[in-house]
């Protein structure tokens, strides 16, 4: 089975433009033949195609996306005939939450919260199903010409009707670092929580322009996910509604049972922002201060430098060990020495 590209014919599917590559498959533009419609096709990379768990994951997505049906989660098509393994979705002509950041920086308020409100809708709905999607970010919601927001990318979704995989060689921390919630930083399965955390997320980049938290690494931003405050919204919109910051750092508590418990919850506080009472959520937030991150830089640096000294010299000793001199030879009662 070889890779496909752009002007390859697979089944009844011509395809027409590279779309975009993830770490395991493809996507490409395509017309049906048959009828002349345009579709998006998720082909896995060769390598993965004779991979038993690796299959049984794609088949799993596939069932998850053919079996929901929801105006804001991308539709699944059943191809008359399969040569191989992909995924025949709806093309969806727009951009990304992602790509709209990225050119116009942060949303209005009506322009986030129109955006929250339809995914809080698809989430309804999924979770209703029982699935899960656990990697909601900017890049997996598209955006139609029309302005309806579509969840696509169900590849880590999941399905807690279904029997459980386990797949080998990956670790148990699956997501993107940035939204995800700190029970699955820490191993754990999420569950509709998880979610509410992701959009919880997504929402305050989308008013803001920015993350709650960032870091120098991967690893700072994780480990700062799972023991530091957020940073609260108003520090970077001063003139944020305090009652959407309520709810957007209600859907990002650390630990899950102080989440809203239903996305129906946020869905409604939403609808009805004015109306959520103020907690004092943000005031009782410690955020990591921007001195102490650069006082903690500092000492690493500081830190690193010593270490490589003590390398340097330890390498330097083994050039050149220091021997001690030899001590004087002892003598006896004339002077003589004593051998």
């Amino acid at each position: 089975m070889r890779e496909v590209n752009v002007g390859d014919t697979l089944d009844q599917y011509e395809l027409t433009e590279l779309i975009a590559r993830s770490g395991m498959a493809s996507i490409f533009k395509a017309v049906d033949r048959t009828n002349g419609q345009t579709f998006a096709i998720k082909i896995p990379y060769e390598q993965f195609e004779n991979d038993v768990i690796f299959r049984s994951r794609f088949q799993r997505e596939e069932e998850i996306v053919r079996r929901l049906d929801h105006p804001n989660i991308i539709k699944d098509f059943t191809p008359r005939h399969k040569s191989r393994m992909y995924i025949a979705m709806e093309y969806v002509e727009g951009v990304s939450v992602r790509e709209e950041l990225a050119a116009e920086g942060a949303f209005s308020r009506d322009h986030a919260i129109d955006y929250a409100r339809q995914i809080c809708g698809a989430l309804v709905y999924m979770h209703e199903q029982r699935v899960i999607h656990r990697d909601l970010k900017p890049e997996n919601l598209l955006i139609t010409t029309t302005g309806v927001v579509k969840i696509m990318d169900f590849g880590i979704a999941l399905d807690e009707l279904a029997r459980r995989i386990t797949w080998s060689g990956e670790s148990s921390t699956i997501g993107t670092p940035d939204y995800m919630a700190p029970e699955q930083i820490a191993g754990g399965r999420g569950d509709v929580r998880s979610d509410i955390y992701a959009l919880g997320i997504i929402l305050y980049e989308m008013l803001t322009g920015k993350l709650p938290y960032e870091g120098d690494s991967v690893y700072s931003i994780l480990r700062a996910k799972t023991l530091e405050d957020p940073e609260p919204p108003t520090h970077y919109l001063h003139e944020l509604d305090t009652h959407l910051e309520e709810i957007i750092l209600h859907a990002i508590e650390r630990v899950p049972r102080r989440r809203y418990g239903r996305v129906a919850e946020m869905q409604h506080d939403l609808k009805n922002a004015a109306q959520v009472a103020i907690t004092g959520r943000a005031s009782a937030l410690h955020p990591r201060s921007r001195r102490s991150q650069k006082v903690r830089a500092v000492m690493w640096s500081a830190v690193l430098f010593l270490s490589m000294a003590m390398v340097v010299a330890f390498l330097i000793w083994l050039e050149n060990p220091y021997s001690p001199p030899a001590p004087p030879p002892m003598q006896g009662p004339s002077g003589d020495p004593i051998r």
